[in-house]
């Protein structure tokens, strides 16, 4: 059982790889989590995995809170790892995921990251990638998702993270005032060029966008994944002044 989440496709895209190469289902987690019971029965030889993309150095809050809820029935230390996604490293997200997990009496075995391209851009100097680094990100992902398959399917115990420089800084003081200040999408807004294509509010991961006579409208419950701003074929959808001039970007593999 391989539990995932994604907002522009990067994650997802690495849990339909490891899904068949494991032969294990998918349960997305924003939709797990709008049941109140989130027990789920396992099989002796199971495996466990978490995928998910890192934000700001860190496993993003809706997965965290997801392992906090969640209760696998007939637990008996199966192989559990996880695979995140970055646009370039992940800081301390192994220490905080396994703690995460350890709280919960899970014992993770494994963990890995994928380098693919960025796609934050609600900060100064943060932007996407070029259209070329892009490329490269999306064709050496492939042959390092062959690699973490196979040491899943022989459930190797390794960790194989890039956690880049100043981890503790990025991860235990940069996190934190991401999750406090970073997260509200009050900024959020529809410009002229909006043709009401309805593509924000069925992209987002956890219904957050509606739309209200013909413009999209953010509720209070935001996970900041842009999936909404990347999604937008006018890129009408803005964040304050600071997506002015920043690029987009979505998973080709995505269907969006």
């Amino acid at each position: 059982m391989i539990f995932y989440f994604s907002g522009t496709g990067n994650s997802e895209w690495i849990a339909n790889q490891l899904s068949k190469g494991q032969n294990e289902d998918l349960v997305f987690i924003p939709e797990a989590l709008k049941n109140e019971a989130l027990e789920f029965d396992l099989q002796k030889d199971e495996k466990i995995g978490f995928v998910f993309p890192i934000y700001s150095w860190a496993p993003p809050e809706i997965v965290l809170r997801f392992i906090n809820r969640i209760s696998l029935k007939e637990y008996q230390n199966q192989y559990l790892f996880f695979v995140c996604s970055c646009g370039d490293d992940t800081g301390l997200t192994q220490q905080v995921l396994v703690k995460a997990l350890n709280d919960k009496g899970l014992l993770c075995h494994a963990g890995f990251s994928v380098t693919m391209p960025n796609n934050y851009v609600l900060l100064p100097g943060f932007d996407v990638d070029t259209k070329e680094l892009e490329r490269i990100k999306l064709a050496n992902a492939v042959p390092r998702l062959t690699e973490i398959n196979a040491l899943i399917s022989r459930r190797e115990k390794i960790f194989s993270c890039h956690e880049g420089s100043l981890p503790f800084l990025k991860t235990r003081i940069i996190n934190p005032l991401f999750n406090r200040f970073q997260m509200s999408p009050k900024h959020f807004y529809a410009t002229d060029s909006c043709i009401s294509c309805k593509r924000c509010e069925k992209v987002c991961p956890v219904d957050n966008v509606k739309l209200r006579e013909g413009r999209p409208v953010w509720g209070k419950n935001c996970t900041s994944c842009l999936a909404c701003y990347h999604v937008c074929p006018q890129q009408a959808v803005q964040y304050g002044k600071r997506t002015k001039g920043k690029g987009q970007y979505f998973n080709p593999n995505s269907g969006y």
